[in-house]
């Protein structure tokens, strides 16, 4: 089933989220001798469980994550993947994979008491949604997916090689300039080079070009200020995001994911996808739709790749709501 809002008629207000509020419990899983996850609850605790999976790879949790969900409905739980945010190593690559992560979920599940929970992710965060989905069908009751990403090499070359760089060529400028030109042909290359150096500066410089270009370019329509790029964040963000994409995401084949959907079919889906994502291009999603028609396609007519472009914001709140209203 596809949906996409056409904008006749009168233009309907916006929605805003819910409102803010505070998490009731916070702690750490330790999911090996090596790495520590941050988790945190908030809304209702015997309410119905919802997982927020950051996108990235390499992302964070944030307070602003809490208000997708009706607080009254949902025991609401977010944490911090393997290297990222509050978690530690920070910016750590040894034992970091998708698989790692996937076991990192199943055993959060179990640490909280949860039988099966609704997972809401988006970019990265939908890939590793559908992989754990995949991998722990019995454990998911539903799933929301925004910008549809699987680490195929067309999607990482249109990000970080060439394509979304005919569109933002002024920031493209400030994403090659750490980057001599004869090492040009292979970006992804060039980049896990200087994240993986023994050099501080090197790190810093590649890292804060990866980070910013990814800010400029979530956006249909960007913010008035820019977000502030996180020198301590955006080294976890371009070191992760790069080691997984210098891996093609640590994915047997490029079709794992569509080709798993048949084990994940029956539970109910929503998939929203800006058409104008220009980080995770509406291809992709089209391709999970058509291997999946059973979900529910909403296509955002005037959505960029950000949670918080607000078409896309009312289309996630609204798929929120549906799935509690659904629940009864």
């Amino acid at each position: 089933m596809i949906h996409e809002d056409r904008g006749e008629g009168a233009t309907p207000a916006k929605r805003d989220f819910y409102p803010e509020l505070e998490a009731y419990r916070t702690g750490f899983l330790q999911a090996s001798a090596r790495h520590r996850i941050y988790f945190e609850e908030s809304g209702r605790p015997d309410g119905f469980p919802v997982l927020f999976i950051h996108g990235g790879p390499g992302g964070y949790s944030s307070p602003a994550q809490r208000r997708f969900f009706d607080p009254e409905h949902y025991r609401i739980v977010l944490f911090d993947q393997r290297g990222c945010g509050k978690s530690t190593p920070h910016a750590d690559l040894e034992e970091n994979t998708t698989w790692h992560l996937v076991s990192d979920i199943e055993a959060l599940r179990k640490e909280l008491g949860i039988e099966r929970w609704l997972l809401f992710g988006g970019s990265w965060g939908s890939t590793l949604a559908l992989a754990y989905a995949e991998s722990y069908p019995d454990r998911v009751a539903g799933l929301i997916l925004r910008g549809i990403f699987m680490l195929r090499r067309r999607e990482i070359q249109w990000f970080y090689q060439a394509g979304a760089s005919e569109i933002f060529p002024d920031a493209w400028e400030e994403y090659l300039r750490p980057i001599p030109e004869p090492e040009r042909s292979d970006l992804v290359g060039a980049y896990h080079r200087r994240l993986t150096s023994d050099e501080p500066a090197a790190r810093r410089s590649a890292a804060l070009a990866w980070a910013g270009w990814e800010n400029r370019t979530s956006y249909l329509v960007p913010p008035p200020e820019d977000d502030p790029v996180d020198e301590k964040a955006s080294l976890a963000v371009a070191r992760i995001e790069c080691h997984y994409a210098s891996h093609g995401g640590f994915f047997t084949t490029e079709r794992q994911l569509l080709d798993g959907i048949a084990s994940i079919r029956r539970i109910p889906a929503v998939i929203v996808q800006g058409r104008y994502d220009l980080v995770c291009p509406m291809r992709t999603a089209w391709e999970l739709h058509q291997e999946w028609p059973e979900a529910d396609f909403r296509v955002v007519p005037t959505g960029g790749h950000s949670a918080f472009d607000p078409d896309i914001r009312d289309a996630l709140l609204a798929a929120t709501d549906r799935f509690r209203d659904s629940q009864g």
